[in-house]
C-alpha cells in the first residue's frame, strides 16, 4: 500500500491547481468542484484532503490509490484515497488521508534504551512506512510496556516523556509522502499574521484547560507496600486559582521530583487560545510550524512573537487560497496559547 511519491510522474498544468490519482497504471487527472481542503493537526491525526470530482467515463479509482496534491508550485499532500462518497448528480466527495493514517493502528510494544526517534523508526519499519529527516531527540526512555494502544498514543507518550525530561517540543508529521520528526524550533516561517492579513480572529483566555497549581506524582513503594508521593505546587497560583491538581502513578525507574517540578514549571499558568480565519493562504504553513503574529488581543499584545499552528485548514481554489489556524505559544509569556 505505501508507496514512493515518485512512482507518480512528475505533473504539469496550466493553473495553480495540480491534482492527481493512480489507479494502477493509469493516472488520472480529475475536474474538482468547489474547492479542495488540506487539513493538519500538530499531535495525535493525519493530515486529510477533502475535495469533489465530477464522475465521468474516463474516471476510474478506488480506495487505497494514491493522491498527489500541488498549489502553484509547492507540493502539499501525498496520500491515499479512504473514502468515496456520491450523490445522484455524479459528484464523488473523496477523503485522503497520508500515510499517518495507518499510526491508528493498535499493537504492543515492550521497549528499552530508546529514544523516542528510535522508537518511531522501529514503528515505521514494522508497519512498512515511509521516512525523511528525523532529528534526534536524545534522551533515552529507560523502558517502556505498550500494551493494545494505538501507535500514536504509543509515539505520542514517548513524545510527551522527551518533553518532561528535557523541555523540547518535537513534531511528527508526514512531508509529501515521507514520515519526518523535527524540534519544532526548526520549524519556524518568516510569515506575519496582522489585521490586514487576517478577516478576523477569535481569543480565548482560560485556567480551565491544562493548568496546574500543584503537581502529585505516585509510586508504589515495594519494601514497605505503600505509595510514595513527589510534590510541586505553586501558592501563589493556588492562592489566585485554587487547587487545580495534577495526579499521576510513575514507573520506579523516574525521577520524580524532577518531574514533578517540570509539570509544574510546563502547566502553571493559564491558557489563551487564538484562532485566526480567513488569513490570506500560504501552503507552507501547517501544523507544528511557527508563524510570526502581531495583533492586539486586549489583555495582551502579541508583538512580533511566534506562536505554534496547532492545527490549520486551507481551501484551494483556482484564484484564491485561505486558511483557518489555531495557535498557541511555545514559551511561557504570561499564559500558554493552546
Amino acid at each position: 500500500m505505501i508507496e514512493d511519491t515518485n512512482q507518480i510522474a512528475e505533473l504539469n498544468s496550466d493553473g495553480k491547481i495540480t491534482l492527481a490519482i493512480r489507479h494502477e497504471d493509469q493516472l488520472m487527472f480529475p475536474a474538482t468542484v468547489d474547492g479542495i481542503v488540506w487539513e493538519t493537526n500538530r499531535q495525535g491525526s493525519p493530515a486529510k484532503l477533502s475535495f469533489s470530482v465530477i464522475q465521468d467515463e474516463q474516471l476510474n479509482f478506488q480506495e487505497g490509490d494514491p493522491v498527489r496534491f500541488e498549489y502553484d508550485g509547492n507540493k502539499v499532500f501525498y496520500g491515499f484515497v479512504f473514502t468515496k462518497k456520491r450523490n445522484k448528480n455524479g459528484i464523488i466527495n473523496v477523503m485522503a488521508y497520508d500515510q499517518l493514517r495507518y499510526l491508528k493502528n493498535k499493537n504492543t510494544y515492550v521497549y528499552k534504551q530508546k529514544t523516542a526517534t528510535e522508537l518511531i523508526k522501529m514503528i515505521a519499519q514494522d508497519f512498512n512506512l515511509q521516512c525523511g529527516e528525523m532529528d534526534d531527540t536524545a534522551y533515552i526512555i529507560e523502558k517502556r510496556c505498550e500494551d493494545n494502544k494505538t501507535l500514536f498514543d504509543i509515539i505520542q507518550t514517548a513524545l510527551d516523556l522527551t518533553l518532561v525530561a528535557q523541555k523540547k517540543l518535537y513534531v511528527l508529521y508526514d512531508n509529501f509522502g515521507k514520515i519526518e520528526l523535527k524540534n519544532i524550533e526548526n520549524m519556524k516561517l518568516d510569515l506575519v499574521i496582522q489585521d490586514d492579513t487576517a478577516e478576523n480572529y477569535n481569543y480565548e483566555s482560560s485556567i480551565d484547560k491544562a493548568t496546574y497549581s500543584r503537581v502529585r506524582l505516585y509510586r508504589k513503594n515495594k519494601d514497605t507496600g505503600k505509595y510514595d508521593i513527589y510534590q510541586a505546587q505553586s501558592t501563589e497560583s493556588m492562592n489566585q486559582w485554587g487547587v487545580l491538581q495534577y495526579t499521576e502513578t510513575i514507573d520506579e525507574n523516574i525521577d520524580g521530583k524532577s518531574k514533578a517540578d517540570n509539570i509544574l514549571l510546563l502547566y502553571n499558568s493559564k491558557t489563551r487560545s487564538l484562532s485566526i480565519n480567513n488569513a490570506f493562504g500560504d501552503p507552507r504553513v501547517r501544523a507544528g510550524c511557527s508563524v510570526i503574529v502581531n495583533l492586539a488581543l486586549g489583555d495582551i499584545d502579541v508583538k512580533n512573537s511566534y506562536l505554534i499552528v496547532e492545527s490549520a485548514r486551507h481551501k484551494f481554489e483556482e484564484n484564491q487560497h485561505l486558511m483557518e489556524l489555531h495557535l498557541r505559544s511555545g514559551e511561557k509569556d504570561g499564559g500558554r496559547f493552546v
